[in-house]
């Protein structure tokens, strides 16, 4: 158990910073997996977007996963061509 005030400060700061960050990661889930069930890119974009830039998950991750998804729509647009 913490005994000074900042440590004691800091387990609450924590504690409120780790529910948002899993309701932010949640929301990301969620968008992707509409994502690959709908392939509605402009949606799942502004929302990783949206995370990214809120420090709850590097923007390089972001990037990677965005990338991912889009190679996976490009080739089932080319299946379709």
């Amino acid at each position: 158990m913490a005994h000074s005030l900042s440590a004691k400060k800091r387990i609450r700061q924590d504690a409120r910073r780790r529910l948002r960050n899993r309701d932010r990661k949640k929301i990301l889930r969620v968008e992707v997996k509409k994502f690959t069930t709908l392939l509605d890119k402009k949606d799942v974009t502004a929302a990783q977007a949206a995370v990214a830039g809120k420090g709850t998950v590097h923007k390089n991750t972001i990037a990677r996963k965005k990338s991912r998804l889009m190679k996976r729509l490009n080739a089932l647009k080319a299946g379709k061509a």
